[in-house]
């Protein structure tokens, strides 16, 4: 398919809501992915690929749709299913709907009200392994108002959205995914900042009181439909980890605010959370996922195949800090060497039989427990202290079997190691 011209001005680097304004630029677009649109499923590595770049807003609707991958009748699906039978959700959906997004016309108005109650009841009558919860209704208004003329469109992009990014999110005992997502996002947020990590744990602001309507809802509920719309355009091209790099990136926005606040303010705070700026949020978003190792976010509970086996879900979701694979820690030291201190604290024994290059030795026995201060943790103190920049891998045995295999310095020796990320050790232990 042929490029048509740019316009005769640079308009990449402006600010997304100009490109949005702009008629010459949105017409040059519109066209372009109009056509890809014609050839879709296709041409759907093409739409993701300028998706990339911007979404229109006029092709919103039909792009999400491409990048959802959704394919097949979808509309006679919708027909068939049954929307009219009283179930024991319709009494919450009533209560709901008349509270979601009521600022937008056309979501508040009588038909829209209508139209996302059969959106809801055709979900929750479809999903019968799962339970309606409160938030569905906020998380179905942009897919709604979008695709309003096309209420089968609608259901099939929340149908395909809930699995790659909710998976198990609505099951009636949801405690164990939620537990474990939220402490994937407080991991993360030590990794990235430790320093707000530390300061939220000693104040006792825990991810649990106010992060749970945030990722509930993908955000749909926290912000306004055209914020969602411009956050959900790059949601919608990574996987199931991205929210809580937006959760992370949003907590950046107020870190100078959250630093300087106490419980109770931090409760005011997000209480009527300040102004976001989305672009800002969606560029750091980016950024940190890029530069964030998968294994990091990697979930049990997730809708997606993970490679690297070797990371033990269950074991891990009470520690501060995040685990990575193997083959993670490789591509940290190949990637960027300087910017990654890797401390080994198995025995000497162990640690001159095997090691990664560069790594320091420090036995777990010669270190006071007692006493966490990296003060007391001998010759190794300065250099610690030195490298407080740099990704500290903390290498350790899984159990006393090592000792046995520890002879052995082969793939599947290495592959018993478990790897703790703390981005500031020094700043992590206290």
């Amino acid at each position: 398919i042929q490029r048509f011209e740019a316009p005769a001005y640079d308009v990449a680097d402006l600010p997304l809501v100009i490109r949005e304004r702009d008629p010459e630029y949105q017409f040059h677009r519109v066209i372009l992915l109009r056509k890809l649109l014609y050839g879709y499923p296709y041409t759907r590595d093409m739409i993701v690929k300028e998706a990339e770049v911007d979404i229109p807003p006029l092709l919103r609707g039909d792009i999400w749709m491409a990048l959802l991958n959704i394919k097949g009748d979808y509309e006679r699906e919708y027909i068939q299913i049954d929307k009219q039978t009283p179930t024991n959700t319709d009494r919450q959906i009533e209560v709901d709907i008349p509270r979601c997004h009521q600022y937008n016309e056309l979501l508040s108005s009588a038909e829209g009200h209508k139209k996302l109650k059969r959106i809801l009841k055709a979900w929750v009558y479809k999903n019968s392994n799962y339970v309606y919860w409160q938030g569905l209704d906020s998380l179905t208004a942009p897919f709604l108002y979008l695709n309003f003329n096309n209420e089968a469109k609608a259901f099939a992009c929340l149908s395909s959205f809930v699995p790659k990014y909710l998976h198990k999110f609505f099951l009636k005992d949801n405690s164990a995914v939620i537990q474990e997502y939220l402490a994937k996002f407080s991991q993360l947020i030590a990794f990235h900042d430790p320093i707000l990590a530390n300061h939220l744990l000693d104040i006792n602001f825990i991810p649990e009181l106010f992060a749970i309507p945030w990722f509930l809802t993908m955000f749909s509920h926290v912000f306004p439909l055209h914020k969602i719309f411009h956050l959900w355009d790059k949601l919608l091209q990574g996987d199931s980890s991205f929210p809580l790099h937006i959760g992370l990136s949003v907590l950046t926005q107020l870190r100078s605010r959250l630093l300087g606040s106490g419980f109770n303010e931090c409760i005011l705070l997000f209480s009527d959370l300040p102004d976001i700026d989305m672009e800002t949020c969606v560029k750091d978003s980016v950024t940190t996922y890029e530069k964030t190792p998968k294994s990091i976010t990697a979930r049990q509970h997730q809708n997606e195949i993970y490679e690297n086996h070797n990371v033990d879900f269950t074991n891990n979701l009470t520690s501060r800090c995040p685990r990575i694979s193997t083959s993670d820690l490789v591509d940290l030291v190949r990637a960027a060497p300087n910017e990654v201190l890797v401390v080994d604290v198995r025995s000497a024994k162990q640690f001159n039989i095997c090691s990664v290059i560069g790594a320091i030795n420090l036995p777990l026995e010669s270190v006071k427990l007692e006493e966490p201060f990296v003060e007391n943790l001998g010759i190794h103190a300065n250099v610690l202290k030195e490298n407080t920049e740099k990704n500290i891998v903390i290498v350790s045995t899984e159990d006393a079997e090592m000792e046995m295999v520890g002879h052995y310095p082969n793939p599947e020796f290495v592959n018993r190691f478990l790897f703790s990320v703390f981005r500031i050790f020094t700043k992590m232990w206290r």
